[in-house]
């Protein structure tokens, strides 16, 4: 079968087609025959840190056909439509574990299934499980036009909470509207503490999504409301180090924590699938949420879609046709 690995070499990620073996299935796994899997910053470009090593089978979500069944897998079958996070997304055929199978909503194209699984778990994480988002509340999203920021405003449009969102582009922002983005703000500096205030009468947000990194990070602070969280996820601007008042942590009863899958233990990746399945994929299934996807590349146009992805001019995914 033909694969595509990400190749670490001198600090950078290169994309390398190779030819493998169907991988075939052990005990509580499946495995699946890609129809389309989906770009993710992380994966792209954070290198061997998260890779654990100098290469590896690239792609950690797809959408397909049930092909094999292991041992121990049940209420699945082979020719069964599925999407979920995979290892080896972007080859045509992709393991899957017991855990991560999820039944492909009728009124989702291949497409805009693969589009979903890391970004909206990933949003399910830091809004539902730890963010605690509920009705009423405000949401910044720091980068709203990334994948798991646009699933992100989804999310906290279908919890009832309002949207606040930061990005470079007025373009992008006015698009974000269309998708339930209540506020936005064209910036990409730290300077956006008094427009969310202003838009918050003052308060403050109660949550933060910060995927732009440390060069914010003091701002989103600034930014929070008493008892408001603040989410880490992604690091657009190289910058992994920042400074932390700990007297307005301390006084505003402040909650900071980060969300990454690089050291999350299988036990860990099956509760946020399952809580996913219980909170958000009721509404892909009628429609509530549409996934975003900005535009498909056939599976030779892989490097080029690298290449969209580093340009940060999506909107949404970035997703890759495979079958």
């Amino acid at each position: 079968m033909k694969t595509c690995w990400i190749v670490t070499k001198d600090h950078q990620n290169e994309l390398e087609f190779r030819e493998m073996r169907v991988p075939q299935p052990k005990a509580g796994e499946i495995v699946i025959r890609v129809h389309a899997s989906a770009l993710n910053r992380g994966e792209i470009f954070v290198g061997g840190v998260v890779h654990g090593g100098p290469e590896k089978l690239g792609g950690n979500e797809a959408s397909g056909v049930v092909y094999a069944v292991g041992d121990g897998v049940t209420g699945i079958k082979v020719g069964d439509a599925v999407f979920g996070r995979v290892r080896g997304g972007f080859a045509e055929y992709a393991l899957m574990d017991a855990h991560q199978i999820m039944r492909k909503p009728e009124r989702l194209s291949w497409e805009q299934a693969a589009a979903v699984p890391v970004s909206y778990i990933t949003a399910w994480e830091m809004i539902y499980q730890y963010g605690k988002l509920k009705a009423g509340e405000s949401l910044l999203v720091m980068g709203a036009s990334s994948g798991a920021g646009v699933a992100s405003i989804q999310l906290a449009k279908v919890i009832g909470a309002r949207t606040i969102g930061t990005s470079g582009s007025q373009q992008k922002l006015d698009r974000l509207k269309a998708i339930g983005l209540d506020v936005g703000i064209a910036t990409r500096k730290p300077d956006f503490a008094e427009a969310v205030k202003q838009a918050t009468d003052g308060r403050g947000v109660d949550l933060i999504i910060n995927g732009v990194g440390g060069s914010v990070f003091a701002e989103c602070l600034r930014t929070l409301a008493f008892r408001g969280r603040l989410a880490t996820v992604g690091y657009v601007d190289n910058v992994f180090k920042a400074e932390i008042d700990l007297s307005a942590v301390h006084a505003g009863r402040l909650e900071i924590f980060g969300v990454s899958n690089a050291r999350l233990p299988a036990s860990g990746k099956a509760e946020a699938t399952a809580g996913f399945i219980r909170d958000v994929l009721p509404a892909l299934n009628d429609g509530r949420i549409v996934p975003v996807v900005d535009r498909v590349y056939g599976f030779d146009e892989l490097p080029a879609a690298k290449e969209c992805m580093e340009s940060s001019a999506m909107v949404g995914k970035i997703v890759v046709r495979i079958g």
